[in-house]
């Protein structure tokens, strides 16, 4: 059955957390700003894996702003993890931040990994904003990477999200969602298209979650209410990607059972 209106954020009886997740390139803050700020509003997200964060000439004070605007606040990342930023809103209490700078291929770009674990109602969540490697050798090498970095946080569920360089068909791509939920194929929802926003006919930038959490919706907000077309091709160069996830509470024993 298609899904027709994506959930909003809620805490259920039991601790488990309904959260918005958006995954989103920016593109160092380049194009409009006011406009980016306009769609992450409007997306209401709990958690906001960036990537093309400012890196260099007051690159906090950017995020900061960019996190002011949207009504969110700076998690993790930015130029510390080589352009991978998290956001998120105050129903996240933070357990603990880590950004993560990847091997450096000579005469390619430094890629890096901001990660976190969150605490949102009675779900514990470790969180993953990427950008992988445009050549495909080292691409494929990362996603291995993020797949041992997911494991070695040691908590019961896991986000992870950005811009791949890869489509579904691609061998990193499909690394990932070997061991992932690839949230658009669960559960799709809204366009599958990410990059361009002026001709949107490729998906490369995705929302994958561990086994255990529940999607239940995830695509490209085309049609939410305070979103309009314009917005989305000022704000930068790539169009977001939204998913609704359930994520089960732990107790002190471990997950809770459903």
């Amino acid at each position: 059955m298609a899904i027709t209106a994506l959930p909003n954020s809620r805490t259920e009886p039991d601790g488990s957390a309904v959260i918005r997740v958006l995954s989103y390139n920016i593109r160092s803050l380049r194009d409009d700003e006011d406009s980016l700020a306009r769609v992450i509003r409007a997306c209401a997200p709990d958690l906001v894996f960036i990537q093309e964060a400012p890196r260099f000439f007051r690159w906090r004070k950017h995020a900061a702003r960019l996190a002011a605007k949207s009504e969110l606040v700076v998690l993790t990342g930015g130029a510390t993890a080589a352009g991978p930023l998290l956001l998120c809103s105050l129903r996240a209490t933070v357990e603990r931040t880590e950004d993560v700078l990847l091997p450096l291929t000579p005469r390619l770009h430094r890629r890096g990994f901001a990660t976190a674990v969150v605490r949102i109602g009675s779900a514990r969540i470790g969180l993953l904003s990427c950008h992988l490697s445009l050549q495909g050798d080292e691409r494929y090498a990362q996603a291995g990477m993020l797949l041992d970095r997911l494991k070695a946080m040691d908590v019961p569920y896991a986000i992870a999200a950005g811009d791949l360089n890869d489509r579904p068909s691609g061998r990193s791509f499909r690394r990932l969602a070997g061991e992932l939920q690839d949230c658009w194929a669960v559960a799709p929802w809204g366009g599958e298209h990410t990059s361009t926003p002026n001709d949107p006919h490729q998906r490369i930038d995705a929302i994958f979650a561990t086994p255990g959490v529940e999607v239940l919706g995830c695509g490209v907000p085309l049609t939410l209410p305070g979103i309009t077309q314009a917005d989305l091709r000022a704000a930068t160069d790539h169009l977001p990607v939204l998913a609704a996830l359930r994520v089960p509470a732990v107790s002190s024993d471990g997950p809770s059972a459903r």
